[in-house]
């Protein structure tokens, strides 16, 4: 699946990141989508510290103010550049207003110790092409990702399971990597893990995602683990496949919420 030239932004002669109406989230119209801010710092990381000999095992996202459609810089700082485990702080700024925060560990590969460690099941589902689904599944958010719902979805309270995969890269020029790809996915654990039969009532403030590998190919599997909720504070969590496996999960904390 080739992206759309449509990316979700584009930079100024000053290095800034530019949103485009493709980047607009579903809280309110003047706000940048959850998922195309975790997909920026993560794809800033990549870029500034990303090293081949190195996995970004977690990647930890803080969102604490809904970014509007200014001008994006970024900071990014070590924290620790050790031989086998690297850390890494980024911070997005929106205008001049601090919206968001990211912490990476990266940790060198080397080989699995001997001797077998229990661990789930793997998931047994139809590849992505092999599900058959109306046109009105198919999109999600009207065209910002590109959806094969497996079982469940929006308005169910059971367990939900689907592929989704990118309809465009994140910034203009750039072609995704594997590592871009899985964090822009990561955020749909909130809205996966979150809604029910009423709809989708939480808006995450954060997410963790956790990695042994990076994901192969186009499309992400994501299958809700968990749902929690007391006094409008709710966590989520996926469990994450690619069509080899399991990858890793996505856990958000949210808060009750109306769109505006």
């Amino acid at each position: 699946m080739s992206q759309s030239p449509d990316a979700f932004f584009d930079r100024d002669a000053d290095g800034r990141y530019l949103p485009q109406p493709s980047c607009r989230g579903p809280w309110d119209p003047n706000s940048l989508h959850g998922r195309v801010i975790v997909g920026l710092l993560a794809h800033e990381i990549e870029q500034r510290h990303g090293d081949d000999e190195l996995m970004p095992a977690r990647l930890t996202v803080d969102m604490y103010r809904l970014p509007d459609f200014s001008p994006i810089r970024m900071e990014t700082r070590v924290i620790r550049d050790g031989y086998r485990i690297k850390v890494i702080d980024a911070e997005m700024f929106s205008g001049d207003k601090s919206v968001g925060r990211a912490s990476c560990q990266l940790l060198r590969r080397t080989e699995n110790p001997a001797g077998q460690v229990w661990k789930p099941e793997n998931w047994d589902v139809p590849a992505p092409e092999d599900i058959d689904v109306p046109d009105s599944q198919r999109l999600g958010m009207g065209g910002m990702w590109a959806m094969r719902p497996i079982r469940g979805g929006f308005g169910s309270d059971g367990q939900k399971q689907t592929w989704i995969s990118e309809l465009r890269d994140l910034v203009a020029g750039i072609a995704l990597t594997p590592w871009m790809r899985v964090a822009l996915a990561a955020d749909f654990a909130s809205p996966f893990a979150n809604s029910g039969a009423g709809g989708l009532g939480y808006i995450n403030t954060d997410v963790t995602l956790y990695l042994h590998r990076l994901p192969v190919g186009e499309w992400v599997g994501m299958e809700t683990v968990n749902h929690q909720a007391t006094d409008g504070v709710a966590i989520g969590e996926c469990y994450l496949y690619d069509r080899e496996g399991a990858i890793g999960s996505s856990a958000v904390a949210a808060l009750a919420q109306k769109r505006k």
